[in-house]
Protein backbone atom coordinates (compact mmCIF):
# COMPACT_ATOMS: atom_id res chain seq x y z
CA UNK A 1 0.00 0.00 0.00
CA UNK A 2 1.42 3.35 -1.05
CA UNK A 3 1.82 5.83 1.78
CA UNK A 4 0.23 9.19 0.91
CA UNK A 5 2.06 11.76 3.01
CA UNK A 6 -0.05 14.88 3.49
CA UNK A 7 1.62 16.01 6.72
CA UNK A 8 3.36 19.01 5.14
CA UNK A 9 5.01 20.32 2.00
CA UNK A 10 8.28 19.98 3.96
CA UNK A 11 8.29 16.25 3.15
CA UNK A 12 9.07 16.97 -0.51
CA UNK A 13 12.21 15.42 -1.99
CA UNK A 14 14.64 17.28 -4.28
CA UNK A 15 13.97 16.88 -7.99
CA UNK A 16 16.41 15.09 -10.31
CA UNK A 17 17.47 18.51 -11.64
CA UNK A 18 18.25 19.65 -8.09
CA UNK A 19 20.34 16.55 -7.39
CA UNK A 20 22.31 17.14 -10.60
CA UNK A 21 22.83 20.81 -9.76
CA UNK A 22 24.01 19.92 -6.25
CA UNK A 23 26.50 17.43 -7.67
CA UNK A 24 27.97 19.99 -10.07
CA UNK A 25 27.78 23.09 -7.85
CA UNK A 26 30.70 25.50 -7.78
CA UNK A 27 31.49 26.23 -4.13
CA UNK A 28 33.53 28.43 -1.82
CA UNK A 29 33.52 29.57 1.80
CA UNK A 30 30.21 31.36 2.32
CA UNK A 31 31.21 33.05 5.61
CA UNK A 32 34.14 34.62 3.74
CA UNK A 33 31.79 35.60 0.90
CA UNK A 34 33.49 33.22 -1.53
CA UNK A 35 30.69 30.83 -2.52
CA UNK A 36 29.52 31.84 -6.02
CA UNK A 37 26.46 29.59 -5.96
CA UNK A 38 25.19 31.08 -2.71
CA UNK A 39 25.83 34.58 -4.01
CA UNK A 40 23.83 33.82 -7.15
CA UNK A 41 20.95 32.40 -5.08
CA UNK A 42 20.92 35.44 -2.79
CA UNK A 43 20.88 37.80 -5.78
CA UNK A 44 17.99 35.88 -7.34
CA UNK A 45 16.05 35.93 -4.08
CA UNK A 46 16.48 39.68 -3.58
CA UNK A 47 15.34 40.35 -7.14
CA UNK A 48 12.28 38.11 -6.76
CA UNK A 49 11.26 40.00 -3.61
CA UNK A 50 12.08 43.45 -4.99
CA UNK A 51 14.70 44.03 -2.30
CA UNK A 52 18.29 45.21 -2.34
CA UNK A 53 19.98 42.16 -0.80
CA UNK A 54 19.43 38.73 0.74
CA UNK A 55 21.12 36.21 3.02
CA UNK A 56 20.79 32.42 2.86
CA UNK A 57 19.93 30.69 6.16
CA UNK A 58 19.25 27.13 7.26
CA UNK A 59 15.51 27.26 7.97
CA UNK A 60 12.37 29.34 8.15
CA UNK A 61 12.62 29.54 11.93
CA UNK A 62 16.18 30.83 11.66
CA UNK A 63 15.06 33.31 8.99
CA UNK A 64 12.44 34.80 11.30
CA UNK A 65 14.76 34.87 14.30
CA UNK A 66 17.57 36.48 12.28
CA UNK A 67 15.07 39.13 11.15
CA UNK A 68 13.88 39.77 14.70
CA UNK A 69 17.46 40.10 15.94
CA UNK A 70 18.41 42.44 13.09
CA UNK A 71 15.40 44.71 13.65
CA UNK A 72 15.09 44.70 17.46
CA UNK A 73 17.13 45.31 20.59
CA UNK A 74 16.97 43.20 23.75
CA UNK A 75 13.96 44.28 25.79
CA UNK A 76 11.99 45.32 22.72
CA UNK A 77 8.55 44.01 21.85
CA UNK A 78 7.41 42.64 18.49
CA UNK A 79 3.76 42.60 17.46
CA UNK A 80 2.85 39.25 15.88
CA UNK A 81 -0.38 37.56 14.84
CA UNK A 82 -2.26 35.48 17.39
CA UNK A 83 -2.01 32.47 15.06
CA UNK A 84 1.46 33.22 13.71
CA UNK A 85 4.23 30.68 13.21
CA UNK A 86 6.59 32.97 15.15
CA UNK A 87 4.32 32.75 18.19
CA UNK A 88 3.31 29.09 18.09
CA UNK A 89 6.05 27.10 16.38
CA UNK A 90 9.47 28.70 16.95
CA UNK A 91 10.23 27.55 20.52
CA UNK A 92 9.93 31.07 21.97
CA UNK A 93 13.25 31.85 20.29
CA UNK A 94 12.48 35.58 20.16
CA UNK A 95 12.41 35.67 23.96
CA UNK A 96 14.84 32.84 24.70
CA UNK A 97 17.59 33.97 22.37
CA UNK A 98 16.82 37.58 21.53
CA UNK A 99 15.26 38.89 24.73
CA UNK A 100 12.36 40.11 22.58
CA UNK A 101 8.82 40.03 23.96
CA UNK A 102 5.93 39.10 21.66
CA UNK A 103 2.57 40.89 21.74
CA UNK A 104 -0.41 39.37 19.94
CA UNK A 105 -2.71 41.05 17.45
CA UNK A 106 -5.73 38.97 16.49
CA UNK A 107 -5.67 37.02 13.23
CA UNK A 108 -9.06 36.49 11.65
CA UNK A 109 -9.94 33.24 9.90
CA UNK A 110 -8.30 34.52 6.70
CA UNK A 111 -5.01 35.27 8.47
CA UNK A 112 -5.51 39.03 8.34
CA UNK A 113 -4.91 41.56 11.10
CA UNK A 114 -6.65 44.87 11.61
CA UNK A 115 -4.41 47.90 11.08
CA UNK A 116 -6.28 49.92 13.70
CA UNK A 117 -5.72 47.18 16.27
CA UNK A 118 -2.02 47.19 15.42
CA UNK A 119 -2.02 50.96 15.99
CA UNK A 120 -3.55 50.48 19.44
CA UNK A 121 -0.94 47.87 20.37
CA UNK A 122 2.07 50.04 19.49
CA UNK A 123 3.59 51.26 22.75
CA UNK A 124 3.90 54.95 23.42
CA UNK A 125 7.19 56.05 25.03
CA UNK A 126 6.98 55.13 28.71
CA UNK A 127 9.62 54.17 31.25
CA UNK A 128 7.43 51.22 32.30
CA UNK A 129 6.87 49.74 28.84
CA UNK A 130 9.02 47.93 26.29
CA UNK A 131 9.70 49.69 23.01
CA UNK A 132 7.71 48.35 20.07
CA UNK A 133 10.54 47.33 17.79
CA UNK A 134 8.81 45.42 14.99
CA UNK A 135 5.50 44.41 13.45
CA UNK A 136 5.30 40.95 11.83
CA UNK A 137 2.83 39.54 9.31
CA UNK A 138 2.61 36.07 7.74
CA UNK A 139 1.77 35.19 4.12
CA UNK A 140 0.45 32.61 3.35
CA UNK A 141 -0.95 32.04 6.80
CA UNK A 142 -0.24 28.47 7.89
CA UNK A 143 -2.61 28.07 10.86
CA UNK A 144 -5.37 29.96 9.04
CA UNK A 145 -5.69 27.35 6.31
CA UNK A 146 -2.92 28.59 4.05
CA UNK A 147 -4.80 31.84 3.46
CA UNK A 148 -3.22 34.29 1.02
CA UNK A 149 -3.13 37.79 2.52
CA UNK A 150 -3.76 40.55 -0.07
CA UNK A 151 -1.26 43.34 -0.58
CA UNK A 152 -3.88 45.86 0.53
CA UNK A 153 -3.90 44.37 4.04
CA UNK A 154 -0.11 44.52 4.23
CA UNK A 155 -0.13 48.10 2.95
CA UNK A 156 -2.60 49.20 5.63
CA UNK A 157 -0.48 47.70 8.41
CA UNK A 158 2.69 49.09 6.84
CA UNK A 159 1.26 52.61 6.91
CA UNK A 160 0.57 52.29 10.64
CA UNK A 161 4.05 50.93 11.32
CA UNK A 162 5.70 53.59 9.18
CA UNK A 163 3.85 56.39 10.97
CA UNK A 164 5.27 55.07 14.25
CA UNK A 165 8.78 54.61 12.83
CA UNK A 166 8.60 50.82 13.24
CA UNK A 167 9.82 48.30 10.62
CA UNK A 168 7.55 45.62 9.14
CA UNK A 169 8.68 42.02 8.60
CA UNK A 170 6.77 39.40 6.60
CA UNK A 171 7.16 35.71 7.37
CA UNK A 172 6.69 34.74 3.74
CA UNK A 173 7.54 31.07 4.10
CA UNK A 174 5.00 30.28 1.36
CA UNK A 175 4.82 33.70 -0.30
CA UNK A 176 5.08 32.15 -3.77
CA UNK A 177 1.87 30.24 -3.02
CA UNK A 178 0.28 33.53 -1.98
CA UNK A 179 1.40 35.25 -5.18
CA UNK A 180 -0.06 32.52 -7.37
CA UNK A 181 -3.35 32.48 -5.45
CA UNK A 182 -3.66 36.27 -5.68
CA UNK A 183 -2.40 36.41 -9.29
CA UNK A 184 0.40 38.82 -8.48
CA UNK A 185 4.13 38.70 -7.76
CA UNK A 186 6.05 38.10 -4.52
CA UNK A 187 7.66 41.51 -4.99
CA UNK A 188 4.23 43.14 -4.98
CA UNK A 189 3.28 41.34 -1.76
CA UNK A 190 6.62 42.33 -0.19
CA UNK A 191 6.68 45.90 -1.48
CA UNK A 192 5.56 47.59 1.76
CA UNK A 193 7.73 45.42 4.03
CA UNK A 194 11.19 46.29 5.33
CA UNK A 195 12.11 42.61 5.27
CA UNK A 196 10.66 39.32 4.11
CA UNK A 197 11.75 35.71 4.55
CA UNK A 198 10.74 32.74 2.41
CA UNK A 199 11.38 29.00 2.41
CA UNK A 200 12.88 26.92 -0.36
CA UNK A 201 12.19 23.63 1.45
CA UNK A 202 8.37 23.65 1.40
CA UNK A 203 6.39 23.79 -1.84
CA UNK A 204 9.51 24.67 -3.83
CA UNK A 205 10.92 21.24 -2.89
CA UNK A 206 14.56 22.11 -2.16
CA UNK A 207 16.05 19.96 0.62
CA UNK A 208 17.06 22.82 2.90
CA UNK A 209 17.18 26.57 3.30
CA UNK A 210 15.40 29.90 3.48
CA UNK A 211 16.22 33.45 2.39
CA UNK A 212 15.91 36.73 4.27
CA UNK A 213 15.56 39.77 2.01
CA UNK A 214 15.72 43.50 2.72
CA UNK A 215 17.94 46.56 2.39
CA UNK A 216 21.70 46.16 2.18
CA UNK A 217 22.13 47.65 5.65
CA UNK A 218 19.53 45.32 7.14
CA UNK A 219 21.06 42.26 5.49
CA UNK A 220 24.48 43.17 6.92
CA UNK A 221 22.92 43.04 10.39
CA UNK A 222 21.03 39.87 9.55
CA UNK A 223 24.20 38.16 8.32
CA UNK A 224 25.88 38.96 11.64
CA UNK A 225 22.86 37.61 13.54
CA UNK A 226 23.06 34.42 11.45
CA UNK A 227 26.70 34.01 12.47
CA UNK A 228 25.82 34.55 16.13
CA UNK A 229 23.24 31.76 15.91
CA UNK A 230 25.82 29.35 14.52
CA UNK A 231 24.37 29.63 11.04
CA UNK A 232 27.54 30.69 9.27
CA UNK A 233 28.07 28.01 6.61
CA UNK A 234 31.06 27.11 4.47
CA UNK A 235 30.85 25.26 1.10
CA UNK A 236 27.08 25.56 1.18
CA UNK A 237 26.76 26.00 -2.56
CA UNK A 238 26.07 22.27 -2.71
CA UNK A 239 22.62 22.93 -1.27
CA UNK A 240 22.16 26.49 -2.53
CA UNK A 241 22.28 24.99 -6.03
CA UNK A 242 19.00 23.19 -5.31
CA UNK A 243 17.51 26.51 -4.26
CA UNK A 244 18.40 28.04 -7.61
CA UNK A 245 16.60 25.20 -9.39
CA UNK A 246 13.65 25.72 -7.02
CA UNK A 247 13.31 29.37 -8.03
CA UNK A 248 13.83 28.66 -11.72
CA UNK A 249 11.65 25.56 -12.13
CA UNK A 250 9.32 24.95 -9.17
CA UNK A 251 7.34 28.16 -8.69
CA UNK A 252 4.76 27.88 -11.45
CA UNK A 253 3.92 24.25 -10.60
CA UNK A 254 2.58 25.39 -7.20
CA UNK A 255 -0.71 26.01 -9.03
CA UNK A 256 -1.00 22.23 -9.41
CA UNK A 257 -0.80 21.85 -5.62
CA UNK A 258 -3.55 24.44 -5.22
CA UNK A 259 -5.78 22.59 -7.68
CA UNK A 260 -5.18 19.30 -5.89
CA UNK A 261 -5.97 20.95 -2.56
CA UNK A 262 -9.32 22.15 -3.91
CA UNK A 263 -10.19 18.66 -5.10
CA UNK A 264 -9.19 17.31 -1.70
CA UNK A 265 -11.29 19.94 0.09
CA UNK A 266 -14.36 19.27 -2.03
CA UNK A 267 -14.06 15.54 -1.42
CA UNK A 268 -13.54 15.93 2.32
CA UNK A 269 -16.54 18.26 2.59
CA UNK A 270 -18.78 15.49 1.20
CA UNK A 271 -17.83 13.06 3.99
CA UNK A 272 -20.25 13.01 6.96
CA UNK A 273 -18.42 13.97 10.15
CA UNK A 274 -16.08 16.42 8.41
CA UNK A 275 -16.83 20.14 8.50
CA UNK A 276 -15.15 22.17 5.78
CA UNK A 277 -16.02 24.96 3.38
CA UNK A 278 -14.08 24.17 0.20
CA UNK A 279 -14.25 27.84 -0.81
CA UNK A 280 -11.97 28.69 2.12
CA UNK A 281 -9.07 26.75 0.56
CA UNK A 282 -6.90 29.18 -1.40
CA UNK A 283 -3.53 27.45 -1.64
CA UNK A 284 -2.12 24.03 -0.70
CA UNK A 285 -3.24 23.73 2.94
CA UNK A 286 -6.54 22.13 3.92
CA UNK A 287 -7.66 22.40 7.56
CA UNK A 288 -10.97 20.94 8.71
CA UNK A 289 -13.13 20.38 11.79
CA UNK A 290 -14.68 17.11 12.92
CA UNK A 291 -18.14 16.29 14.29
CA UNK A 292 -18.47 13.32 16.63
CA UNK A 293 -14.92 12.09 15.89
CA UNK A 294 -11.75 12.58 17.90
CA UNK A 295 -8.89 14.11 15.92
CA UNK A 296 -6.29 11.67 17.29
CA UNK A 297 -8.54 8.70 16.52
CA UNK A 298 -8.99 9.82 12.92
CA UNK A 299 -5.27 10.42 12.50
CA UNK A 300 -4.57 6.90 13.77
CA UNK A 301 -7.22 5.36 11.52
CA UNK A 302 -5.75 7.21 8.55
CA UNK A 303 -2.22 6.18 9.47
CA UNK A 304 -3.33 2.54 9.50
CA UNK A 305 -4.62 3.09 5.97
CA UNK A 306 -1.44 4.76 4.75
CA UNK A 307 -2.55 8.41 4.86
CA UNK A 308 -0.43 10.73 7.00
CA UNK A 309 -1.66 14.10 8.25
CA UNK A 310 -1.16 16.49 11.14
CA UNK A 311 -3.37 18.65 13.31
CA UNK A 312 -3.98 22.21 14.38
CA UNK A 313 -5.84 21.03 17.51
CA UNK A 314 -8.70 20.36 17.50
CA UNK A 315 -8.62 20.47 13.69
CA UNK A 316 -6.93 18.24 11.11
CA UNK A 317 -4.47 19.54 8.50
CA UNK A 318 -3.58 18.07 5.11
CA UNK A 319 -1.09 19.66 2.71
CA UNK A 320 -0.61 19.02 -1.01
CA UNK A 321 2.85 19.23 -2.57
CA UNK A 322 5.32 18.05 -5.19
CA UNK A 323 5.11 14.25 -5.36
CA UNK A 324 1.36 14.15 -4.67
CA UNK A 325 -0.61 13.59 -7.86
CA UNK A 326 -4.36 13.79 -8.56
CA UNK A 327 -4.63 10.00 -8.28
CA UNK A 328 -3.11 10.20 -4.80
CA UNK A 329 -5.78 12.74 -3.79
CA UNK A 330 -8.56 10.46 -5.00
CA UNK A 331 -7.04 7.51 -3.16
CA UNK A 332 -6.57 9.55 0.03
CA UNK A 333 -10.24 10.57 -0.11
CA UNK A 334 -11.36 6.96 -0.46
CA UNK A 335 -9.22 5.92 2.49
CA UNK A 336 -10.52 8.87 4.52
CA UNK A 337 -14.11 7.80 3.84
CA UNK A 338 -13.24 4.33 5.13
CA UNK A 339 -11.48 5.73 8.19
CA UNK A 340 -14.37 8.02 9.12
CA UNK A 341 -16.90 5.20 8.60
CA UNK A 342 -14.88 2.96 10.92
CA UNK A 343 -15.12 5.57 13.68
CA UNK A 344 -18.79 6.50 13.27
Amino acid sequence: MKVIDLRSDTVTHPTPAMREAMFRAEVGDDVLGDDPTVKRLEKMAAERMGKEAAVYVASGTMANLVSLLAHCQRGDEAIVGSESHILHHEVASAAGVGGIQLREVRNDEAGRVDADEVRRLIRSPDIHSPRTGLVCLENTHNRCGGAAVPQSVTAAVARVAREAGIPLHIDGARVFNAAIALETTPADLAREADSISFCLSKGLSAPIGSLVCGSGEFITRARKARKMLGGGMRQVGVIAAAGIVALEEMVDRLAEDHANARVLAEGLASIPGIKLDPASVQTNIVIFDLEGIERSALQQALRERGVLCTGVPPKVRMVTHYGIERADIEEALERTREAVASLS
